[in-house]
């Protein structure tokens, strides 16, 4: 599944943003549109440590009416995570 990545600190913006436009007041209050995704990994893509999956960030985009095409992003492949570390052990 690709990955969306962000600059820095756009990723929180986003996040922000869809919790203004859906009128939530936690990331844990996200779950209940349905998304089967733990409150650890909501903190991990809030504090930028992982990456939010494609079809995550579109779900999220549906649900708070927010064009895709308004944020600076990158598409990862599936496997960029395994490319990064062979690269790395290659040394």
């Amino acid at each position: 599944m690709p990955r969306v990545k962000f600059e820095n600190g756009k990723q929180r913006e986003f996040l922000n943003k869809v919790m203004l436009e859906t009128n939530v007041p936690s990331l844990r209050s996200l779950s209940q549109y349905g998304f089967d995704v733990s409150y650890s990994s909501w903190k991990n893509y809030y504090n930028e440590n992982r990456c939010l999956h494609q079809s995550l960030f579109e779900n999220l985009c549906h649900i708070a009416k927010l064009n895709p095409k308004n944020f600076k992003f990158k598409l990862l492949n599936d496997y960029w995570g395994q490319v990064k570390g062979g690269k790395k052990s290659r040394k």
